[in-house]
């Protein structure tokens, strides 16, 4: 495929985010903005519509004198989010400004390895285009539940993802759709979706902390993800919180997402469903066959006082693991998102508790624990916005 149109500067690259996060703006606005020459202006200005990136609106509002020119990016640019987990896989279409546009989700194993998922992806992102939701692809963002090197764009000894460490999945993508692609951890794309759009918008230092069949954190220091040298900072579903706790898909044992991750909640349920300790989870034991972290939060709700327990239990080892990050970071938000929290705020203020008891005053004072806003679409979001960063960035020659 012919590769996709980028900006040649940076004076390029700032209009088009500056379009992107503010919308629509008049010639003069943007030049006040970014400080550029009218000429100089001019000029980008012309290149960006050559380049079929931004065009012209109608007029801007007088402001005395002579009225500007709208700018608006083109309406067919469209960025594809990709949120690959487990065992479902979320596709999500923003126009320009990251504004969505459709979805699809369907169940997936992501044990079957890179091919047959991500040829799966392929599937997904066509149909969008045959539907008329795809005129024009700028731009892939990928986040997957595993260690990544941001850097290469590939998965790095990925403890539940066999058959794909080292795997060249953006180049792989990059090939196949002609257009820029970013791929990352999927906590790290989840904390810039919320970052975006969600409860922790412009906050500058903060922790994203997903809670599903893994656990991870997305860290943000000074407005920046940061992921560590080799990618994989913020995994902390692999503190140890119970050196005599069960092994871990790590080979380790008692770490924190072996005692607490969707895996080990729906492990824990079936051993309380089968010794009839909970009458709740032994009736959808009988009902459906196995149980889910999503039937002990149902049980919750109706009073089970075994699956209370569960969820308070989970609480209290994520509290202290998260206690310690507190103490050692200091940030000023801490949002709770994936699948489990969906346990809501028996979650919620069991880990607050914790937190707020053993971290210092001077650490927990002015800090919110949160759940997560945007809830299941951070990651699709968070993977366009990537995706629209790399698309509007300057071309490096």
């Amino acid at each position: 495929m012919t590769p996709r149109p980028r900006p040649d500067n940076s004076a390029q690259s700032q209009i088009l985010l500056t379009l992107r996060d503010e919308g629509p703006a008049s010639r003069a606005e943007l030049g006040d903005r970014l400080e550029l020459p009218r000429a100089r202006l001019a000029a980008e200005l012309t290149r960006l519509h050559e380049l079929g990136l931004a065009r012209d609106g109608g007029p801007a509002a007088s402001r005395g004198g002579r009225r500007s020119t709208m700018v608006e990016l083109d309406p067919e640019l469209r960025f594809v989010g990709v949120d690959l987990g487990v065992t479902s896989v979320t596709v999500e279409v923003t126009d320009g400004s990251l504004e969505p546009v459709t979805s699809i989700e369907e169940p997936i194993d992501i044990r079957r390895g890179p091919e047959a998922v991500l040829d799966r992806i392929d599937d997904l992102v066509a149909k969008v285009r045959v539907d008329g939701h795809l005129p024009r692809l700028a731009g892939i963002g990928l986040g997957v539940p595993g260690p990544v090197s941001f850097r290469d764009g590939v998965p790095v000894s990925p403890p539940i993802m066999p058959g794909w460490d080292r795997y060249p999945v953006r180049e792989e993508l990059a090939g196949r759709h002609g257009c820029p692609v970013v791929v990352d951890n999927d906590v790290n794309i989840m904390v810039v979706g919320e970052r975006g759009g969600g409860v922790a918008r412009s906050i500058e230092d903060l922790l994203f902390v997903k809670v599903g069949t893994g656990i991870g954190c997305g860290i943000v220091v000074g407005g920046q993800v940061y992921r560590g040298v080799d990618g994989c900072a913020g995994d902390i579903g692999h503190i140890q919180v119970d050196p005599h706790g069960p092994v871990c898909a790590c080979g380790n044992a008692g770490c924190l997402e072996a005692m607490f991750g969707g895996a080990a909640l729906a492990r824990d349920a079936l051993a309380a469903a089968r010794n009839d300790t909970s009458p709740a989870l032994a009736e959808r034991l009988r009902l459906n066959g196995t149980v889910t972290a999503a039937d002990v939060g149902a049980g919750a709700v109706e009073g089970d006082p075994v699956c209370i327990g569960l969820i308070r239990d989970g609480g209290r080892r994520l509290g202290g693991v998260l206690a310690s990050l507190v103490s050692f970071f200091n940030p000023s938000m801490i949002v709770i998102g994936g699948g489990l929290a969906g346990l809501g705020h028996l979650l919620l203020a069991e880990v607050r508790s914790v937190i707020y008891r053993r971290s210092l005053p001077l650490a927990t004072r002015n800090l919110p624990v949160v759940l997560s806003e945007l809830g299941a679409r951070a990651g699709v979001a968070g993977a366009a916005t990537l995706a629209s960063d790399l698309a509007y960035g300057p071309v490096t020659r």
